[in-house]
Formats: structure tokens, sequence, C-alpha cells
């Protein structure tokens, strides 16, 4: 067995513990990056974009033209900003060159559509919602754009524009999404975003999550603060404070306007709309978590863990008198059929510009009311429109025409000109799509397939590009076996067979023996969720043997073994986590954490390396007789989002990712490990940009060539990570990439971005 290779660096063995990012470390990280960028000798480097082409990513907000059809705008999570002048046929990026593809909000100024604001940092907190810097301006029409500040916001919900002076701006600041922070609450500028004023601000918990403007009278404006924080093990619980605020002169003063309203102890976040028809009619969207009755025996939620509390979920409130009373008008579904406790990231609610008592609210579903709130019905397309994706985030009316509306949604965007009988998809002209990881099979020409957030598992031939007609004969971009969280592993020898997981390590073995045909089969163990005593991490570990592809191995807390191909399994571990109390969530709003989020096998049958989400690293050379816990002089409790160890050189060398995105620390953990007997990690971050790691491999052909992927671009070392080189090339400065591999037979590499889809350097050549 060879041993790991120690490696000398001249940095220190420990990295520092940075507290949360700061706006300007943000600003600072980016500058570093285009040095990189400017400095790099691949500034040429042409990848090709494989796709999707039938599935866009989340879009966060979208904006038109009011009178002008032809003119959209989508913006999206980790997407970037994007917009079409010729009525959606063609769509162009118009953000590629600034520090974050990560958008909260646009706003067009109503008085001048060339003068354009965005508001950076998605403010829905995801688990993989990433942070911006702010805000920024165009006055071109998105031709250019300048920083223009409130870098230390961390996510910004909305953005309210006065309707004839755009020099005035109100921004509602949720604040950093894992930590607390001071700068939350309502930002007002004055002179065009030169400078800003903290108008509205409660603590340090409570952000803006949402922000209207009376139509009759600018001086009038409704805040909704949400007191919220996503932790590790949780999703947004419900706390005390979710108050709608209202100012009656521009900002100066405000006050809670709750007459009518739940109490906010049980509530969450809180949507707003205003009728532009009657300004006098307010809604709210209110997340209520209150009981709505028992749960039936049988009734499980969508994660398969048997429900013990059905809330009421999204509850409309109407006022008639400018907020100073409310009164409920309905509550819209059971348990999760709009939001139900899911809330958190919907919220979102608008009125007809022509009348105030047609109303529309969106959650995974979409839902209109021509009463005032009182009644529901789905509200979808007719025969022949356009599929409309779920889990619905913007939604805007063109006031001259109001059936003229464009939705951005977990897909995309779409958009209809008669009132939403008939819709018009945008998901081939806009290829933003979400990867969380990316993994090949043995056809030739290969297949990809890679989880993608919100769709499940997604496939392609790398025959396809984006833009292009696909060679029918291969296959073009399909669904595939495995949902939105899983690593895949494709059998070598027979590519019809799929391990990959559902959700939180519940793994299946799927037979694709025709593209339109899917057998797949659940392995009873593994169901974390009706099984309580099961902790899989949304991205459970799983491997498949190099050495007999019988050979599985699956993390949940515990490391397990199959040496039959799936059909059965034993454990070969104990529980490789910390195991605390104080991180494991309650229901409904647990997430599964510390379990095991990395699995590598050495160059001999039996020697494996495993990391979890809490930060342990263990290796066994013995298929888990025995076990060593090496993770020793690392920074503690950080995410293991990669283990990588080579296996065609001698001596072996070992490489780990850790991520701290989060706690909102953008450190960059690089390591590679002594092999000393001592097991000292050596950083090997060195002059990569202050921005998350999320993965790491070795050139399999070129002794001390490293490829890692960053929050913030592609880089490569050809020192063994003395130094990193950028090769973004053609694609975003700062796009997000997630997940990268080299094919072992055909040597290309290919990376999945969380936010602009897949991308492949034919020649690996072009790196010498």
């Amino acid at each position: 067995m060879r041993k790991l290779a120690f490696l000398l660096f001249p940095v220190s063995l420990f990295a520092q513990e940075p507290g949360p990012a700061t706006g300007v470390q943000k600003l600072a990280a980016f500058n570093r990056q285009k040095q990189l960028l400017a400095q790099s000798p691949y500034k040429k480097l042409q990848w090709r974009l494989l796709g999707p082409d039938n599935r866009s990513g989340r879009s966060t907000d979208v904006e038109g033209v009011t009178g002008n059809p032809d003119i959209m705008y989508a913006a999206f999570a980790t997407g970037g900003l994007w917009k079409t002048e010729d009525a959606g046929k063609t769509w162009f990026p118009i953000f590629d060159k600034e520090a974050t593809q990560s958008i909260g909000d646009i706003a067009l100024a109503p008085s001048d559509p060339n003068i354009f604001y965005v508001g950076t940092g998605e403010a829905n907190i995801f688990r993989a919602s990433l942070p911006g810097i702010g805000m920024y301006k165009s006055t071109d029409a998105g031709k250019t754009f300048r920083h223009i500040g409130l870098e230390n916001t961390g996510t910004i919900a909305r953005i309210i524009v006065h309707p004839s002076n755009p020099n005035i701006v109100y921004v509602a600041a949720g604040g950093n999404e894992w930590t607390y922070n001071k700068e939350r609450g309502v930002y007002q500028s004055m002179d065009g975003g030169r400078t800003w004023r903290k108008i509205l601000y409660k603590d340090e918990k409570t952000g803006c999550i949402d922000l209207v403007i009376d139509p009759s009278d600018p001086d009038i404006l409704y805040a909704s603060m949400w007191n919220r924080i996503r932790r590790r093990w949780s999703d947004p619980v419900p706390e005390d404070g979710d108050n709608i605020y209202k100012t009656t002169d521009g900002g100066k003063t405000w006050r809670i306007i709750s007459n009518g309203l739940p109490d906010t102890k049980n509530t969450g976040r809180v949507g707003i709309a205003v009728a532009k028809s009657n300004p006098n009619v307010l809604y709210a969207f209110v997340d209520d978590h209150n009981k709505k009755r028992e749960p039936k025996p049988d009734e499980f939620d969508s994660y398969e863990r048997r429900v013990q509390k059905v809330v009421i979920g999204a509850a409309i409130y109407r006022s008639d008198d400018k907020g100073e009373s409310w009164k409920k008008q309905s509550e819209i579904h059971d348990f999760f059929r709009l939001s139900g406790t899911y809330g958190w990231v919907f919220g979102q609610i608008r009125v007809d510009p022509r009348d105030e008592n047609e109303v529309y609210v969106f959650g995974t579903s979409r839902a209109r009311s021509v009463d005032g709130g009182k009644t529901w019905k789905q509200w979808n397309g007719e025969k022949g429109s356009d599929w409309i994706h779920g889990d619905n985030h913007a939604l805007w009316f063109d006031e001259e025409n109001p059936d003229r509306m464009i939705l951005g949604n977990d897909g995309g965007c779409s958009s209809t000109l008669d009132g939403g009988k008939k819709w018009k998809n945008y998901f081939d002209k806009i290829p933003t799509t979400q990867f969380y990881t990316v993994t090949y099979d043995m056809q030739s020409p290969f297949n990809v397939f890679g989880a993608v957030q919100d769709e499940g598992t997604m496939s392609g031939n790398i025959t396809n590009t984006f833009g292009k007609s696909s060679d029918t004969t291969l296959r073009p971009w399909m669904m595939a076996p495995g949902g939105e969280g899983t690593q895949i592993q494709v059998d070598p020898q027979n590519s019809n067979i799929v391990f990959s997981s559902t959700y939180y390590g519940r793994l299946m073995k799927s037979e694709m023996s025709k593209p339109d045909s899917l057998q797949s089969k659940r392995i009873s163990i593994f169901d974390v969720g009706r099984i309580d005593s099961l902790r899989g991490e949304w991205l459970a570990g799983t491997l498949m043997s190099r050495f007999n592809n019988k050979v599985i191995y699956h993390g949940l807390q515990h490391l397990y073994k199959s040496e039959d191909g799936g059909e059965t399994w034993k454990l070969i571990s104990p529980d490789l986590s910390y195991n605390s109390e104080a991180a494991k969530g309650n229901y409904p709003y647990l997430i599964y954490h510390q379990a095991i989020t990395s699995i590598a096998e050495g160059d001999e049958p039996g020697f494996l390396v495993v990391g979890t989400d809490d930060g342990r690293v263990w290796f066994t050379i013995n298929d888990g007789r025995d076990w060593k816990e090496i993770t020793n002089n690392l920074p503690k409790n950080k995410h293991v989002a990669k283990i990588f160890m080579s296996t065609t050189k001698n001596p072996s060398n070992l490489y780990l990712a850790l991520n701290d995105r989060r706690r909102d620390n953008n450190a960059p953990y690089l390591y590679t490990l002594s092999s000393d007997g001592k097991f000292i990690w050596q950083l090997i971050s060195s002059n990569l940009p202050a921005a998350p790691v999320n993965v790491i491999i070795e050139d399999p052909d070129r002794d001390g060539v490293l490829y890692c992927g960053t929050d913030m671009g592609v880089y490569m070392s050809k020192n063994g990570g003395k130094s990193w080189i950028a090769i973004n090339g053609n694609m975003p400065a700062s796009l997000p990439v997630d997940d990268m591999f080299i094919h072992p037979r055909d040597k290309k590499l290919v990376i999945g971005t969380y936010g602009r889809g897949v991308w492949m350097l034919d020649n690996l050549q072009d790196l010498k």
C-alpha cells in the first residue's frame, strides 16, 4: 500500500478562524479574482456549455418595461441577471463581470426604465443560497453597472424606486443568512445610491423581507420585518417579532400596524401587497405555524417523515384602511399544497393593478382569488400552454396591460400575454441550472449525470452544446434516477445501473435500460425520515469501488458497505460525527446534520477516507475494522465538502476541501496531508480569493497539477497548491463551481456550476 505524500509548503499549518465575511472583504476577494483572471495565461480558454437546455435555475425576480413587451429582465439566485430585447426570442446575461451572480431583487425606475437598481444576495435563505455584496446601479438599461454600497447587508429582498424621482430609493435588507449582523432593516438613498442611511432597524436578528409603496402617496411605505436565521441543522424557525411597519413621512418615523393580525410567536415571514386601483387596500400573506388540525394516522411529509403537526401555513389577511386594521380572509391549503411549513421561502403576494379584489399568491403552486382573498383556485395555464414550473418567487404586471405578466420560479421564468391562459417558457434560452454534483458513465461518448436544485437528477451526453440542436441518437438532457440532493454513482461496466439518493441519503438502485424506462429499487435500510434513528446529509456520501463494481459504500452517520451490488448491506463504522444533541433540529424544521458527506478510496481495497459535515475526518486500511481520526490540526466544525485521493501516483496524495459557508465564513480551506505518522494537514489555499471551496481533484497524468472549484470560479495549480491560476476563461468571473471530474478514459474536464449549468473543456491539453 502506498503511503500518503508528505508535501511541504511555505504556509501556516493552521488556518485562521475569521468571523462572518464583511462586504469589504468580499469586494477585496473579487478584486483578487480580477487580478488572477487578468494575469492568467488562460484568459482566452474556451469552455463549452453542455446545458441543460430544458430547465433554468431559480429565478428570484422578474421585471419588464411598462408598455414595451420586447424588454424583459430575469434575475436568478445564483445565475446572474439576464435580459431580452426581442420579447424572449433571445436572452443574454448582463451581470457576468460583477462580483456575484446571486441576485435578491431588481427594480427599474418608473420614471426612467434606463435607470436600473440591482440588490445582490438571495433573501430566501435556501440551504445553498449565496450571499451578495450590496447594491448595483445601471443608467444605461443594463449595459454597464457600478457598485453603490450596502456591501454588508448579506441579502436584499426588495428595492423600491420613487415613482417620479429615480434618485430616491428604498432597500429591504435581510441581513446574513447564517449569522446575526446589524446591517439589516430598511435603507434609503436620496441621491441615487451615492449615500445611504438606515431608516428602520429593530435588532441584529431582524431583517426586512418585503417592502411596498403607496401608489397614491410615495411618503407612505409598508415594511415586513422578519426575525430569522438559518442553522445547519434547521430550516428557519418562527420567532417572535415578525411585524408589519408603516411610515407616512417617507421613512422618518415608523410604527407597527398589527390590529387584527395574529400574534407573532408562531408566525414567520410575511409578504405584503398594495392595490394600485385602491391604495386603501393591502394584503398580507402570513406564514402561520399555529396548529390547524391533528395529523392523520399515516400522514407523511415530502421527506417521508411522519407528520407531527399540521400548521395553518398560508393565511391571507386584508386591510381596507391602509393597514390600520386587518381581517383574516382565508387559509389557502392543508399541509403542503401551497407552502405548509415552507412559507419562509415564499411569502409572495400580488394584486392585479386594475382590480383590488383580484389577488395572486405563490408557493410550491400558484393560486388566484377574484373575491378579495376569500376563496382560491389553482392558477395554471389552459390546454396548449407551456408547462409552468413550481416553487414560485416573483410576478410582474405590465400596469398598462396587466394581462401581460412575467413569472419567476425555480425553473426559470415564463411570460403570458393573456392573463395566464397561455404561458411561454424560456428554459431553452437561459442556462442558469443549479448543479450540486456531477459524475459520468463509461459510454462512448460519455454521459454526464448531475443533481440539480429542485429538479432531481439530470443526465445528458457530452455532444450536447447549449443553443445547438443535439444528436438525437445520443442522450439529450433528460431526467435520470435520483433526487435533487445526491451523489450519483454509475456502474462502469453497465452504464444503465445507477446508485443515487432521493433526499438525505435515502439510497436507491436504478436500471436505465431505455431512455423512457426507469426501474428503481429503494434500499429500505436507508429510509431516513421513516427511521428516526438515521441521519443522512442532503448530499450523502456514496461511492462505488474502483476495484469491484459490486462493492458500494454509503454514508449516513455511519458508513455502510454492500458487496453484492446493493442487495445486502453491513455496517462498517461507528457514528463518525460528533453526534451533538445541540446540533439536531426538531420537526418540522429538522435538517439532517452530523453525517458523512465525502468518501474516498485509496490505492488498495479497504483503504478508505471519510469526512462528515461537522468537520471530522477518518481513515481505515482494513475496510472498517479499525478507524483512526485524522482531524488533528484542521479548523473545527467545518463542512467536509470533498476528499480526493490520487491512485496513479506513488506515493499517493490525499486532498481535502472544507467549506464554512454555513457560518457566513468565506475563507478558502484546501489541505493536503503528511504521512510522517503525525498526520499534520498542510494548508494549500495559498493565493486563492476568499471564497468557500467546494471541490478539489488531481490531474491523473500530471504530477502536482490540481483543480478546484469555489464560489468564485475554477482554478488550477501546477505546483501542488503553492499557487493557483484562474481558468474561468469564457465563463462568468464570479461563477460558483460546486463539483468537477476528469473523465478517466477521455481525459475531459467537466465542471458542475451552481447557477450556470455544466461546462466541459474538450481538450485538457489547452491547460498545458
